[in-house]
């Protein structure tokens, strides 16, 4: 068993560089060949931070373990908001002030419910991750529009543009986003099986297993970027990371075992984890949106949420 720890800590470790190092090759790619810094930073660096459960998924879909790949995408919308966004807000407020973010706060709210509809009954079918995934790159192209038609003196823009590399040769672009895209499929496997064989060591069902460790594990490289983002000031930056990461984790992660393992899922994920999900996506928007109109997410609306994670966990556990 210590072995099967050790395998999934390096893989983990592994998972989060390797999403790194594609997000940084991809985006200098995108700059070389004249796309803007804000279309970067809302598609290719969103997707890039969703890349670890999107490919955790897919490999635990291919493997007949949907379950572990549903729960990894609902445990993650829920860390990135109760547990991520909770202690960054707790580390220090964050003051939503980007229009472009603000936008996206309705489309995570209507994706949320998709994703519930589609789980309430207890399956993923085919037809069902065909939407999702087409939803996805729609979403791609509307992040896009966006982008372009940004608010003049959005900080978002501002923020985006510190954050994106510049002057990487293009032959040293290309070279990082071939190690993330081989990489990334690697380091998830390894983790997935040993994830597993953990779960079952300790009778854990693969639910609860994509539901807490996976998710947990990829959702640290958001952690780690928001505390960093808001620590220079880039508030909106840190936030859209966490929007756009969980639209993406529903259409992209999410679609992966309609697609791939389709079939009946836990009974639990219709019971308990969806509402668990819509409350914190409800806490976030009416937390960014207070009614005393400042739009900042306080620090004890950050206890708030990491106290609702932790409740949460002791849920799951009982």
């Amino acid at each position: 068993m210590i072995i099967e720890v050790i395998i999934f800590l390096a893989g983990l470790v592994a998972l989060s560089w390797s999403a790194d190092r594609f997000v940084y090759g991809a985006s200098a790619l995108a700059t070389n060949l004249g796309v803007s810094s804000m279309v970067i930073g809302l598609t290719i660096v969103a997707m890039g931070s969703s890349a670890p459960e999107i490919v955790v998924s897919a490999i635990a879909s291919w493997n007949n373990n949907p379950n572990t790949a549903v729960g990894n995408a609902i445990g993650s919308n829920i860390t990135n908001i109760a547990l991520v966004l909770g202690l960054t807000a707790l580390f220090k407020p964050l003051i939503v002030s980007s229009s472009t973010v603000r936008r996206e706060m309705p489309v995570l709210l209507a994706v949320t419910l998709l994703a519930i509809y589609f789980l309430s009954d207890g399956q993923m079918v085919f037809y069902e991750g065909m939407v999702l995934i087409c939803l996805f790159f729609f979403s791609i192209g509307g992040l896009t529009w966006m982008s372009l038609h940004v608010e003049k003196g959005d900080p978002l823009q501002a923020e985006t543009e510190d954050e994106i590399p510049q002057g990487v040769p293009i032959k040293k672009a290309i070279f990082w986003v071939v190690v993330g895209l081989i990489a990334l499929p690697l380091s998830a496997h390894f983790m997935v099986e040993s994830a597993v064989q953990i779960a079952r060591y300790f009778g854990l069902s693969e639910l609860i297993i994509g539901l807490t460790i996976i998710a947990l594990g990829t959702s640290l490289p958001e952690l780690a970027a928001s505390i960093a983002g808001v620590m220079k000031g880039e508030d909106d930056l840190a936030l859209g990371n966490i929007i756009g990461s969980n639209i993406f984790n529903l259409l992209a992660v999410l679609a992966m075992p309609g697609l791939l393992a389709p079939g009946f899922i836990d009974e639990n994920v219709a019971s308990r984890d969806i509402f668990a999900m819509l409350l914190m996506t409800v806490l976030l928007i009416v937390f960014s949106f207070n009614f005393r109109g400042t739009r900042r997410i306080n620090r004890w609306e950050g206890a708030v949420l990491i106290t609702c994670y932790l409740a949460y966990c002791t849920l799951l556990f009982i």
